[in-house]
């Protein structure tokens, strides 16, 4: 009997969830109203759309007002620094505090803003992703208008301490902003004890289908539109609500925050035992940001010398074991990750590195077979290469 394929590419996107699935499907048919209409379909439409943002909220420790439906993370993000940062600079503020190691949502629009004006400042970080104190102390002042810190990397999985960045930032006068596409339904996020005024997060990674996100903005934080057109949420993205992905997000991370203790104590369990398998059968192999004082439950990025991605990817694939680079958006590129250039990488172990990324599917039995034909793979690359 053949083995069937292994998924290990959570980070990138996960299964639609059945429960999720089931809660759409009659807004894509008997219930198909645009939530705009005062007829009866409308309304119904209306009331779901509502509920859902009630639901999300909840899940955010916050109030449906402070919940923005979007496309995905990338538009989260894009809202949440373009609009917060023109609201800001009304007020004399200019300057936007990032890391090299952010998602390219956030990076390539802090460089878009610095043609708009913006003062950009990156922050450094150590070895293993995590952003420098007194480096982050220096970068606040009286012109900082807006902090950005991704609350998960999503390449190496290095958590940084939202909560207590964003405290000194608002104590700075600034406003902050977390990427938290990997960190919802990963970790405890809750906007009632948190700081944090602007977060991202993305249905598509937490079992909701992908063409669905969600901002949280904080009461009384003003952003400036990036559209036009429609009063739909307040004017803050005008145009025609999805209603049925709406109520996908709101069940995905009802969910996902139902089971956060218990899965991810079980991905913690699943990442460390692949960890020291791969390093008992391949003792040189590098795993990156494994020193970080805190990480993510579900991503291992592991490099062995003499070895490449691209071939490595390839080779995993075709044993049936689904893996990727780095970052989704990367796939396909054959130069080095941002985010290891950033931590200090050399090269080499940094163009040989493969994330391994586990979900709610994922099983013991998976994990130890991955392992094994990771290591048989990895040994038999270098042997090709002539690597010993």
């Amino acid at each position: 009997m053949s083995q069937g394929p292994i998924y290990l590419d959570h980070a990138a996107t996960t299964p639609v969830r059945p429960e999720v699935l089931e809660a759409m499907t009659p807004y894509f048919t008997a219930r198909f109203g645009n939530p705009s209409s005062m007829h009866r379909f409308g309304r119904e439409a209306r009331v779901a759309l509502d509920e859902a943002r009630e639901r999300v909220a909840r899940c955010l420790g916050a109030s449906a007002d402070e919940v923005v439906f979007t496309s995905c993370g990338t538009e989260s993000d894009n809202m949440a620094l373009v609009g917060a940062w023109r609201a800001q600079r009304r007020k004399g503020r200019s300057a936007v505090v990032t890391t090299p190691i952010e998602h390219k949502a956030v990076l390539a629009v802090a460089h878009h803003l610095a043609e708009e004006g913006t003062t950009e400042r990156l922050l450094a970080v150590d070895a293993n992703g995590v952003v420098d104190d007194a480096a982050y102390d220096a970068s606040l002042g009286e012109d900082t208008a807006l902090v950005s810190v991704m609350w998960v990397n999503n390449e190496i999985g290095a958590v940084q301490d939202v909560p207590a960045l964003a405290a000194r930032a608002k104590a700075a006068g600034a406003l902050f902003h977390t990427d938290g596409v990997q960190a919802f339904g990963k970790l405890a996020i809750d906007a009632r004890t948190q700081p944090f005024d602007l977060l991202a997060i993305s249905g598509h990674k937490i079992g909701a289908p992908k063409g669905i996100g969600a901002l949280y903005v904080r009461r009384g934080t003003t952003l400036a539109p990036l559209m036009h057109g429609g009063a739909q949420d307040r004017g803050r993205r005008p145009g025609t609500e999805n209603v049925a992905m709406a109520v996908g997000l709101a069940v995905a991370a009802e969910l996902v925050v139902a089971e956060r203790e218990a899965e991810s104590a079980r991905l913690v369990a699943l990442r460390d035992r692949m960890e020291a398998g791969l390093l008992a059968r391949v003792p040189d192999a590098v795993v990156h940001g494994r020193g970080a004082r805190a990480r993510a439950p579900h991503i291992v990025n592991v490099s062995v010398p003499g070895t490449d991605s691209e071939s490595m990817l390839m080779a995993l694939d075709l044993q049936g074991i689904a893996a990727s680079g780095g970052s989704a958006c990367q796939s396909g590129s054959v130069t080095a990750s941002h985010v290891l250039s950033a931590i200090g990488v050399r090269n080499d172990l940094a163009i040989a590195a493969v994330r391994l990324s586990m979900g709610h599917e994922t099983t013991v039995e998976e994990v130890d077979r991955a392992v094994q034909v990771f290591a048989s793979l990895a040994a038999k690359a270098r042997g090709l290469a002539g690597v010993a």
